[in-house]
Formats: C-alpha cells, sequence, structure tokens
C-alpha cells in the first residue's frame, strides 16, 4: 500500500497526487518490482527494510542513502506479552524519500514533525521517534511485569510465570533493537558531510545518540532485573503450592481421626459402651475431641 505525503511549510502533509515522500507499508509484488527496477533500489536492502531479524545499518549507494533501523512493533492480546520489534527502511533521494515498513503506523506524529526544512531532518525524525516509541513500551512492560508479580505473589499457577518469561525474552529483543539503532545513529553521525547535514541536524543527532543511550540503560536495568527476581518469584509459587498441600493434608488428617473412631464403634461385634445408654454422645464426643487435638497440635507446631 503506497501513501503520497509532502513537505509543505515545515510540516509532513498527505498529497495524493505526488508528493516527495513515499510510504510504502508491506509493498506487494508489483510495488517491490517498481521500487528496485524503476527507483534503483538494491534487492537485498528492500528486502532487510521487512526483515524483522536484520541488523540496522547505513548504506550509500550511487542515487541515493540507505538508512535500515529497528522499532517495536504494535502490541496485540494475541502476542500473549510478546513485545516484537521490526524494521523500517528509509532511502533517502536527492529530491525524494522512500520509506518502507511491513504494518501501517502513524509515522509524522508529535511536535518533532512542526518545524522541518528538508527531506534529511524528516528522516531523522522518524528515527528519532522510534526512540521514543521504545520509551513508551518500556513503561508499558514494567507495568505488566509489576501487574504480573502482584498475580504471582497470590497465585500457584504457572501461566503468570511464563508471562514473566514472554516479558524478558521481549526485553532482550529490546535491547537488540536498541542498540543496533545506537550504532546507525553513531554511524550517522560520522558520515554527516555525505548525508548533507546542517548543524542543527547535527545537533539533533548527538541528542538522538544520547535518548538512545538512556532507553538502551533503562531497557537494560529492567532486563537484570526482571532476570534476577525470577528464581525468586519461581520459589515463591513452590512456597505457595507447598503450604496449600500441607493444609490440605492437615484438614484430611482431621477428618480421617474422627472417622475412624465413629468406625471403630460401628463394628458388628461386642464393643465397649454397647450397652450404655450415653453411647452415641460418648462415641460423637471422642470423635469431635480429636479433630480438637489435632488443632492443638497444629498451633504447637505453629503449621
Amino acid at each position: 500500500m503506497l501513501k503520497r505525503m509532502e513537505l509543505s511549510g515545515g510540516k509532513v502533509v498527505p498529497n495524493g497526487d505526488n508528493g516527495n515522500i513515499h510510504v510504502y507499508v508491506n509493498p506487494d509484488e508489483t510495488e517491490r518490482k517498481y521500487l528496485v527496477e524503476k527507483l534503483e533500489l538494491d534487492e537485498h536492502t528492500l528486502a532487510s527494510a521487512l526483515d524483522p531479524d536484520e541488523l540496522a545499518r547505513l548504506e550509500f549507494e550511487p542515487n541515493h542513502t540507505a538508512l535500515i533501523f529497528k522499532r517495536p512493533r504494535n502490541y496485540s492480546s494475541e502476542d500473549m506479552f510478546v513485545f516484537k520489534i521490526a524494521s523500517v527502511g528509509l532511502f533517502l533521494f536527492e529530491n525524494r524519500l522512500i520509506v518502507v515498513l511491513s504494518e501501517d503506523i502513524p509515522l509524522f506524529q508529535g511536535k518533532q514533525f512542526a518545524r522541518i526544512t528538508s527531506l534529511q531532518e524528516v528522516a531523522l525524525k522518524i528515527i528519532y521517534s522510534s526512540i521514543a516509541h521504545f520509551n513508551e513500551h518500556l513503561r508499558v512492560i514494567n507495568a505488566v511485569s509489576d501487574a504480573l508479580e502482584d498475580q504471582i505473589n497470590a497465585s500457584m499457577e504457572n501461566k503468570y510465570l511464563l508471562s514473566l518469561f514472554s516479558l524478558e525474552k521481549s526485553l532482550v529483543y529490546y535491547l537488540n533493537g536498541i542498540g543496533s539503532n545506537g550504532k546507525l545513529i553513531e554511524r550517522v553521525k560520522n558520515s554527516a558531510v555525505k548525508l548533507k547535514l546542517t548543524t542543527e541536524s547535527i545537533e539533533f543527532v548527538d541528542d538522538m545518540i544520547i535518548e538512545n543511550q538512556q532507553c538502551y540503560e533503562q531497557a537494560s536495568t529492567y532486563s537484570n532485573i526482571l532476570a534476577s527476581m525470577m528464581d525468586a518469584r519461581v520459589s515463591i509459587v513452590s512456597n505457595n503450592l507447598n503450604w496449600l498441600i500441607k493444609t490440605l493434608t492437615i484438614i484430611t488428617i482431621a477428618i480421617m481421626l474422627p472417622t475412624l473412631v465413629v468406625s471403630v464403634f460401628s463394628m458388628n461385634v461386642e464393643i465397649p459402651l454397647e450397652d450404655h445408654p450415653y453411647a452415641f454422645w460418648v462415641i460423637l464426643a471422642m470423635a469431635l475431641s480429636t479433630t480438637y487435638v489435632v488443632r492443638l497440635v497444629w498451633r504447637w507446631k505453629k503449621w
């Protein structure tokens, strides 16, 4: 699917007729053929823009510059607490910017797209928006992790632990993606002359480096905390299960002893108290006393 946009008045606005910014969302075979044959995009680089496992990188072609970077994928309930990442390709020509991505997301929103003077700035702002997107997802992951911890403290099921394992796996993906973006941004700064970046754009790249490093450190902190606490949470679940089994065992004993007393006095043989006028009440009292004895032992042992 093709969306045509235009850089006009310092903003990126829709332009269905032509426009100098073309956004291809999961391009079909015809669109890929056009990009490769007409615009001379490298076929491997184009495939990298749609490959979630591809590393971020910067490549200079004869008539354009290709930038592949990582961003978080849109999360859905079907992902089962696995936050995935995707690749995005930016192909910067002299008077045109081609954006290739695998799913439709809002690209040109936020105050950073308010004052833009060149296509180079548009490309940098798109990369910067992915850093903000990573930060938002990290806050969500932290909130979900706290909620799962509360569930684990009172639960004996494995599903909450499995969800935490999924979050830990997601943070590993995020660390790789954020770290890969950091190397790309460093390469952009070192290639500022080739990319024809202005002084303001170079300063913005420096800010991006700082923001991306902070994002990486935050993801690393969350990942380390989640990994270090995982064994403790497994122990909590095991302890909850052991406590339940112990409680059920004590309840079983408390029920079994009165049943044993009543069963003994119910046998069809000569037994004590069979001619006693209050035999029923005596036997009932003996049965209830066994339950009371179990209760006393329970308190004495501090079970």
